[in-house]
């Protein structure tokens, strides 16, 4: 495994924007291989709303770490198992959705570090370890300094808690599911509205005020921009199935313009 992990958190406590990218339809090794290679910071693989097994996801990730990248994987829950089995197959971030109070984020961080840190379960010389007989105490520090936690406010329960949340030890990045949000806090997709744009003030002030990032999904350059002149330092740009569709659907514009 490569010292990518361990720059990439040290760029994010440093606040240096960083940004990755979203798999939701193809999480193939090829895909893998050709988003570190595009140079994403890191590559998420979506395991809360595609459906995609575990063995699916591990199968990725590995793709991704062989390839020199960071993967991370949004589990579909805050549960124990879900934590420790990504983090076994060799996720080195956790996106954590619909997190609502510090008591969770507390679990949350005890899952996913080794003791004294934590309670996770110990295996190693597996994915997680890139099936290398590793030292045991070596190996759980090394992987409590790495791990990289990333919780989504996403809930009007997650904003009203949002300062508790941020000032928990473990946590690394506040992520703001923006569409969750919105209709939690019962204006649908209505991001400009004044409401939404506070909670997205409170969010960023919330991590800058407890050394950590937030995290927010760029819809292009300008937008990214934007973002990180309003505080955030990690971004993510697209997904396999928007990026393919919007090329696609340019290149074949461009064609037949030019046909006509």
């Amino acid at each position: 495994m490569s010292a990518a992990p361990m720059r990439l958190k040290t760029r994010i406590q440093a606040q240096d924007p960083v940004v990755g990218t979203f798999v939701l339809a193809s999480p193939r090794p090829a895909i893998a291989r050709a988003a570190v290679r595009a140079g994403a910071d890191f590559v998420l693989v979506d395991g809360e709303h595609t459906g995609f097994g575990w063995e699916t996801i591990g199968t990725f990730v590995s793709a991704v770490r062989t390839a020199g990248g960071v993967p991370f994987v949004r589990v579909p829950a805050a549960r124990r198992e879900y934590i420790g089995m990504a983090l076994d197959m060799g996720a080195v971030g956790l996106m954590v959705p619909m997190v609502g109070s510090a008591d969770e984020a507390r679990e949350i961080v005890s899952w996913a570090k080794y003791p004294p840190t934590g309670v996770r379960g110990a295996m190693f010389g597996l994915a997680g370890h890139d099936f290398d007989l590793v030292e045991p105490n070596s190996a759980m520090w090394k992987s409590n300094a790495d791990t990289i936690l990333m919780l989504q406010i996403e809930t009007q329960e997650g904003l009203d808690n949002v300062e508790e949340i941020a000032a928990v030890e473990g946590v690394d990045i506040l992520w703001i599911g923006h569409w969750d949000l919105s209709i939690s806090m019962g204006i649908p997709t209505q991001f400009e509205h004044e409401r939404f744009q506070a909670a997205v003030d409170r969010i960023v002030a919330a991590a800058a005020a407890n050394g950590k990032a937030a995290g927010f999904l760029a819809d292009d350059a300008e937008h990214a921009a934007e973002l990180v002149a309003r505080g955030f330092r990690v971004l993510a740009w697209g997904s396999d199935l928007a990026l393919y569709r919007t090329a696609l659907s340019t290149g074949l514009n461009e064609i037949r313009d030019a046909l006509d």
